[in-house]
């Protein structure tokens, strides 16, 4: 990579809604990026990776096997490889086993539809063969975006992702789904519960098959799924006092960590 960054980029799945965001973003920051979408060839991807420095993945992980399988043969292998998939081990071991050049994981931790001021981040995981300077484009090529770049490892996300992301769907639907249907709980509903229904509405009305996929392809989901269970024996068990002080540790560290409400 030379000392001017990433200027030339290659996006795949540029017609997706994050593809579409990350396409704007990058052109705004005055970044030469070739879109390449389905349906295309390999006779199609000489010309459009002809120079590439950085070639990223805006597909899904169902699509990897078959994108990487046309890309890997004809990519340069001095040009950066990345994805922007919500789990990162499975991805990683997908590139590096179909490419030998540098290969990086990244996650941007919003959608496609950010508010207006919000602040954006994306974890980069490094795989194999990624110079300093490669890890340094990658993220000065992000922070012209606005987007806020941090290094991170993949077992470290995909288990913090297992969290935010897989456990936070699974208590949610085993929640809802535990609710009988012979009471009239609309009647009785309160605020609170009202806010619950509303922050699931999306996640299971519109987002299901997403966030199954998920909880499904993150290694960590099930230990973090027997984890819960753990505590939930707990809380059958009347153990309620304990695990209100458990539970306040996240308000604890923030407040700690200089944190508001």
């Amino acid at each position: 990579m030379d000392s001017k960054g990433i200027e030339k980029l290659v996006l795949v799945g540029a017609k997706g809604q994050m593809g579409k965001l990350l396409h704007s973003r990058f052109t705004a920051a005055g970044v030469q990026v070739s879109p390449l979408d389905r349906p295309f060839t390999g006779k199609d991807l000489p010309r459009v990776l002809d120079s590439a420095q950085m070639v990223l993945m805006a597909v899904p992980v169902s699509a990897l096997d078959q994108v990487l399988g046309l890309l890997g043969p004809v990519l340069d292998p001095s040009a950066v490889l990345a994805d922007i998939c919500s789990v990162k081990t499975v991805p990683l071991q997908k590139m590096q086993a179909l490419f030998k050049g540098p290969v990086m994981g990244t996650h941007p931790l919003f959608g496609p539809s950010p508010a207006e001021g919000e602040d954006l981040k994306v974890a980069l995981c490094p795989g194999n063969n990624l110079k300093d300077e490669d890890i340094n484009a990658v993220h000065s090529l992000f922070g012209r975006a606005g987007i806020h770049a941090f290094v991170t490892t993949a077992r470290e996300h995909d288990q913090a992702m297992a969290c935010i992301q897989g456990l936070n769907f699974v208590t949610t639907i085993t929640y809802f789904a535990s609710m009988p249907q012979d009471i009239d709980l609309d009647k009785f509903a309160t605020p609170s519960f009202r806010r619950r229904i509303n922050a699931a509405h999306k996640m299971l009305n519109e987002d299901a098959m997403l966030f199954s996929s998920l909880a499904e392809d993150n290694p960590y989901t099930g230990q973090m799924i027997r984890r819960f269970k753990s505590f939930l024996n707990l809380s059958a068990a009347g153990d309620f006092e304990l695990l209100t002080d458990r539970a306040l540790w996240w308000w604890r560290n923030y407040s700690n960590r200089g944190g508001g409400q």
